[in-house]
Formats: C-alpha cells, sequence, structure tokens
C-alpha cells in the first residue's frame, strides 16, 4: 500500500490532528525485516484495530508507540511530540499517559488482586503522592469497571482466564490514561469470555474518551470494536480504513485473511512435501531385521 508520508510537525501547543503518528517506521532483528518503513495516523478517541497474520510486525509495533523498541529507521509522535529520541527519564511521563494491556496479563503471581492493580499508582507515589483512601478508591473504581470488584483480595492463581485478563485491564487504566493498548486481547479466551474482553474495550473508550489502539487476528473481535482497521502483512500496511472498506476489498491478501485461507503458495509447499513424504521408503525395507526378533528355525 502506498501512502504519502506525513510532514514533520513542529512542537506545538495545539492539538495534534492524530495523538500518535508513526512514519516510516523500520525495525529489523538480526537479517529478520519486521516493519519496513510503515507509515500509520492514529484517530483520536476512536479505537484503530492492527490485523495480521502471526508474525507480520503487530506487536512489535505496538511497543515502539511506547519505547519498549527503539526504531532502526523512521519516527514515532505522540501529541505533536517525537518520542523515540527521548531517554528513559524523558520517556517515563509520556508513558503514564498510556495503558498497556500485555498478551498474557503479566500480573504478579505474589500479588493479590488489589495490590496487582494498584502497582501503578505506587510507582507514581514518589512523583505524585496519594492518600491511603484514594489509592484504596480508584482501586475499587477501576474494579467495579471491570465488573470484578469482589475479586480484590484474591489472589491470581484463583482466577480464570478471562478474569486474569479483566484485572490486567483494570490495572492497564488506574492511572486513566489516553491511550489504551491492547496486545491480542482475546488470546487464549473462549468466544464467551472473548466477547466480555470486547465490550469492556468499546466501554473503555466511552468512559475514559481514550484513543484505543488494539492488536489481533482475531475477526470476530476486531470487527466487533474497530472504529478504523490496518491490515499488516510482512511489515507493511496493505489497507487501511473503515471495516466496510475491508468488507468489500477485492486485494486476494486481504480477502484470503478474511476468509481464513492459506495463501496458493503455502498450500503447494505442504502438497509439496507431502508427496515427498510418500515417496521415502519405508523403514522395515531398508532397515536389517533384528536377529533377536527372527522366528526360530
Amino acid at each position: 500500500m502506498i501512502r504519502t508520508m506525513p510532514e514533520t510537525v513542529a512542537l506545538t501547543d495545539a492539538p495534534a490532528p492524530f495523538p500518535i503518528r508513526v512514519v516510516g517506521l523500520a525495525k529489523s532483528f538480526d537479517r529478520l525485516k519486521v516493519l519496513k518503513g510503515i507509515s500509520i495516523d492514529f484517530p483520536r478517541g476512536k479505537t484503530t484495530v492492527i490485523l495480521g497474520p502471526s508474525g507480520c510486525g503487530k506487536s512489535v509495533l505496538l511497543k515502539h508507540l511506547v519505547g519498549l523498541e527503539r526504531p532502526d529507521r523512521g519516527e514515532v509522535w505522540y501529541e505533536n511530540q517525537r518520542v523515540d529520541t527521548l531517554s528513559e527519564e524523558r520517556l517515563a511521563p509520556i508513558r503514564r499517559e498510556f495503558g498497556f494491556l500485555f498478551q498474557n496479563g503479566a500480573l504478579f503471581d505474589s500479588m493479590s488482586v488489589e495490590d496487582n492493580v494498584g502497582f501503578p499508582l505506587r510507582e507514581l507515589e514518589s512523583s505524585t503522592p496519594t492518600s491511603a483512601y484514594e489509592h484504596a478508591q480508584r482501586v475499587r473504581r477501576v474494579l467495579q469497571m471491570v465488573g470484578l470488584e469482589e475479586t480484590a483480595h484474591k489472589m491470581p492463581a484463583d482466577l480464570s482466564g478471562g478474569q486474569r485478563k479483566r484485572i490486567a485491564l483494570a490495572r492497564a487504566i488506574v492511572l486513566r490514561p489516553k491511550v489504551v493498548l491492547y496486545d491480542e486481547p482475546t488470546t487464549g479466551l473462549d468466544p464467551i469470555r472473548s466477547d466480555v474482553i470486547n465490550e469492556l474495550i468499546i466501554k473503555m473508550k466511552s468512559a475514559l474518551g481514550a484513543t484505543s489502539i488494539v492488536v489481533t487476528h482475531d475477526l470476530v473481535s476486531a470487527f466487533r470494536v474497530a472504529d478504523h482497521l490496518v491490515m499488516m502483512h510482512e511489515g507493511e500496511v496493505m489497507l487501511e480504513g473503515a471495516p466496510d472498506l475491508f468488507r468489500d476489498s477485492t486485494d486476494p491478501v486481504v480477502s484470503r485473511f478474511l476468509r481464513g485461507e492459506a495463501s496458493e503458495e503455502e498450500l503447494r509447499a505442504i502438497r509439496e512435501a507431502s508427496r515427498h513424504d510418500g515417496q521415502r521408503p519405508q523403514l522395515s525395507r531398508v532397515l536389517p531385521r533384528n536377529p533377536s526378533s527372527a522366528p526360530p528355525r
């Protein structure tokens, strides 16, 4: 997909037309090119879903937005400020404006639910002190938002997979972020629990007024929550726009992905491997028989 690369925006006090932008982003790990110069604008207050097959660079892109990865080339912008060149010290206050729901939840096994959810507040104590009462109220409020206030004193091991995801989401929003990032939020969940997570993603956008970015290959989830869709393939943006644009797309890569069909090249490779397997001689025909297994004479 060919996109006109946005011009570099000067630092101003005016609100950015898009709170988050990546411009010409490229990233490689050894010889593997994961991102190949992609440019995306993320609309303010909307939910952008990044679709694509496993290994296409979706999660790597997400990590660049909060500085967990640094690009080999290109730029990452947040609210008119370029952030990919900032030091860890200068990134810290910007990261606090992001909530990040990790793919595996990343709860601390040795902490109770309320301690897990309140962890970001404790980390913030040195710069923004809060009273014990306010701390407890904020933890209770976000647990209510995800429908799990009654689990406050439980341990993560006592929760189901879906409940752990919801607790992780409560922790991600306890600092009232302006942006919420979701990395494969429905992975490992059954359809009913997945639908609960989808409903919470929609609710968080409304309740927080946040810009949401969801990385997934779950098509049901994607079309349920998305205002804006981006499809990635082999480190590049294949298509970007409203969900209806994807439903009507005639691009073979996009349509195959939406139908859940492998490419002809992938199928041919599997058939070739099967054909060669069928031509291999059976072991019983080429290996000498075990003398001990021979019948007595």
